[in-house]
């Protein structure tokens, strides 16, 4: 009864570090994309109505977080749609 009553704090200790890792936040991406005319333009050091602007469009997104296949829009419910500008 000694020895599980001394492994105790070790097997807290083992817990804490488990759910310290599994419940953490995902690192979210720091870069935003747009797509226009079928390319692909990063917009992450883009100034809004200056460089480009997000026009009302129903059933699209202005900005994602990457042009992958597997992209997620980083307002989903905007419907706009990006346009870059000369």
């Amino acid at each position: 009864m000694n020895k599980v009553k001394g492994a105790l704090p070790m097997i807290a200790f083992a817990f804490a570090a488990f759910a310290a890792f599994a419940f953490s936040p995902k690192q979210t991406s720091s870069e935003q994309w747009g797509q226009d005319n079928g390319v692909w333009y990063n917009a992450t050091n883009m100034t809004p109505g200056v460089d480009y602007v997000c026009d009302s469009e129903i059933e699209s997104h202005c900005l994602y977080d990457s042009p992958d296949p597997d992209r997620n829009p980083i307002t989903p419910g905007e419907d706009k749609a990006f346009v870059k500008l000369p």
